[in-house]
């Protein structure tokens, strides 16, 4: 697995900000966490936190950031709700019902900031304190959210466009499975920038797979020069490598995000390398920073972005995780 140098630098910083949550807890460092490791939960207040994502039907992604949610909140006594809507109007709404509930604290994603920046200000003026994740990393500071933990998304697109220089790579397209989503833009814009190769964007229909893998098909049959498909999540992998396929495209596909499926075609040399943002830290810190906020005053990062990714994985990293990727961790 490599990280870029930068990124590197605040994922050490990570694993101690994560080794020092882990030891946390109501009773002391004594107690070990419920949620992955045994034991028993902490004894401070119980406390109600809630996670607001853009999620669409069926992403793999947001199963493995429930999943860490879910066992940092066995670990500190924490009821943890979950809702998602892949409109910002109707994310919005859900902010608003957790607010009405008067929860102690949400965690939201800012895919798609201008509807749903006006409701998380509203929660953090009703003193609901907030972590932003995932998505919309730039805007977390106006929102008032504590910090934000996820990826820098420009960065990990950078990180693509040097990886495919390295590959020989010259001209790409860039699959967008979810128009107006800001991080999915940074992420094609930043494998523009450092791309030496020409790169155009797709957009296609993240909701209806079959009609994705047709237009990425059709893309792949009328530029036959196409020499890398980048899709943006893990589920579309699959659908390109099936599209590469009937179009009978020599394209190499890569992919943002992991999961069994992806790690299982990185294998079988279907896909090229994936980018891994760890969405299970992105879930775990989340909760454990508002429950530690709450508790013992603390902040994750001071206040600055807290790193998840990126980490390039390729076929030589499948041994080390086929397990996880089977157990949902990663």
């Amino acid at each position: 697995m490599r990280t870029p140098r930068t990124a590197a630098v605040l994922l050490a910083a990570l694993a101690l900000a994560v080794a020092g949550c882990s030891s946390s807890g109501g009773k002391g460092s004594e107690e070990k966490a419920e949620g992955g490791t045994g034991g028993k939960p902490a004894t401070t207040e119980r406390l109600k936190i809630a996670m607001v994502t853009h999620s669409g039907e069926g992403d793999t992604f947001w199963d493995i950031v429930q999943r860490g949610a879910k066992d940092a909140a066995a670990k500190d006594n924490v009821e943890f709700l979950y809702a998602a809507n892949k409109e910002g109007k109707e994310q919005a709404q859900l902010v608003q019902t957790y607010i009405d509930q008067k929860v102690d604290g949400l965690v939201v994603t800012l895919a798609k900031p201008e509807a749903v920046k006006d409701v998380v200000k509203k929660a953090v003026a009703a003193g609901i304190p907030v972590v932003t994740i995932n998505s919309g990393g730039r805007f977390s500071q106006e929102v008032g959210a504590l910090s934000h933990i996820g990826q820098d998304e420009s960065v990990a697109g950078e990180a693509v466009g040097e990886e495919l220089n390295k590959r020989g790579r010259k001209k790409a397209v860039c699959v967008i499975h979810e128009q107006g989503n800001v991080s999915l833009e940074e992420r094609c814009a930043g494998v523009g920038k450092t791309f030496a190769g020409t790169v155009e964007n797709l957009n296609v229909d993240g909701t209806n797979m079959p009609a994705s893998t047709s237009s990425i098909e059709a893309k792949l049959q009328s530029g036959q020069d196409i020499d890398a498909v980048v899709t943006l999540g893990a589920p579309f992998a699959a659908a390109s490598v099936q599209a590469k396929e009937s179009a009978g495209s020599e394209a190499e596909i890569d992919t943002f995000d992991l999961n069994a499926e992806v790690v299982k075609r990185l294998k079988a040399k279907e896909v090229g390398f994936a980018v891994d943002q760890q969405p299970y830290l992105q879930g775990y810190l989340a909760v454990d920073e508002l429950w530690l906020n709450k508790t013992n005053g603390n902040v994750i990062g001071g206040g600055k972005p807290v790193l998840t990714g990126p980490a390039l994985v390729t076929e030589k990293d499948v041994p080390a995780l086929e397990k996880l990727t089977a157990d949902g961790t990663r």
